[in-house]
């Protein structure tokens, strides 16, 4: 408890010293903040070079278990607009925080609307420093580009509404970046159509609405947030094994160890992938390369 008083306070001073030179200064572009990567490239179609963007989650970082630095707490309580992706690790503890320490950030939950799916057991602690778990739905609606399409609507119904003299500007880039999303899923969609196998294993659950909007089957090396037991793995391997399964997916920073021994035991290959990536396009193009491929 002590270390969040203190980082509000840090924020607070220096939201004080801001303003000051602020004035001194001159006027700068308004600033809107996301959560992660691919965030920040929806929202730098629809704005175009209207507004600075900040990242809170740095690219390489988990978003459900990173703290911030005073100082990048200090740029989102700066915002217009906090755009979160819906329900991060991440997200659970500092968006109610900001919420209830700047009154006047605009919060915006970029998943309303999207039919979310049941996620994995999330364990965290409170400030108490006692331990809680508890069912979520799946955050990583993102890799589906049809989610994406109502993701992206939220974006720009808020930035509408909190910024109207923009309306047209941002309406026709809106336009463009949706028919640039249904290329995408077009693209991906033809890739996959004839591929043989339908299911692939992933360290981390990160695309199962990928795999939704496609027919896939994923399968995660990852067990409630844990590494897999022993039988876990060997479950894994027998699922492989019975489905043909020849790629395995590892999310960058992830440790390979449990991965190269399904791979290894299963004849799977690995590839490292980016999920977070801001090329949101390009890495899900890339995706569905690997799984059509031909051996």
């Amino acid at each position: 408890m002590q270390k969040y008083i203190t980082i509000l306070l840090f924020i607070s001073l220096l939201l004080s010293c801001n303003s000051v030179s602020k004035k001194e200064g001159g006027e700068e572009k308004e600033l809107l903040t996301v959560t992660i990567e691919p965030q920040r490239y929806f929202l730098e179609q629809i704005v175009g070079d209207a507004y600075r963007i900040n990242t809170l989650v740095p690219p390489g970082t988990s978003p459900e278990t990173y703290e911030p630095a005073p100082s990048v707490m200090l740029d989102m309580a700066k915002s217009k607009i906090y755009f979160k992706v819906g329900d991060l690790g991440f997200e659970r503890v500092w968006s109610q925080r900001l919420a209830e320490n700047n009154p006047d950030v605009k919060i915006v939950d970029c998943s309303e609307g999207i039919e979310l799916m049941e996620g994995h057991l999330h364990n965290h602690s409170d400030n108490s420093g006692d331990n809680h778990s508890h069912e979520s739905m799946d955050p990583h609606v993102w890799s589906s580009p049809r989610a994406v399409k109502i993701f992206a609507k939220n974006i720009f119904d808020a930035l509408i509404s909190e910024d109207p003299g923009n309306e047209d500007k941002f309406r026709e880039n809106f336009e463009r970046f949706t028919a640039k999303v249904d290329s995408t899923d077009m693209l991906i969609s033809n890739l996959l159509e004839n591929s043989q196998v339908r299911s692939f294993i992933i360290f981390h659950p990160a695309l199962s609405y990928f795999a939704n909007d496609y027919n896939l089957n994923q399968y995660s090396i990852e067990f409630e947030g844990k590494n897999p037991s022993l039988s876990q793995i060997r479950d894994l391997v027998d699922i492989a094994r019975k489905e043909n399964i020849n790629t395995l997916f590892i999310q960058k920073g992830f440790d390979k160890k449990n991965a190269e021994v399904i791979a290894s035991e299963a004849g799977a290959e690995i590839f490292e992938i980016d999920p977070l990536s801001y090329n949101w396009d390009e890495e899900l193009i890339r995706i569905a390369e690997i799984l059509a491929r031909e051996d």
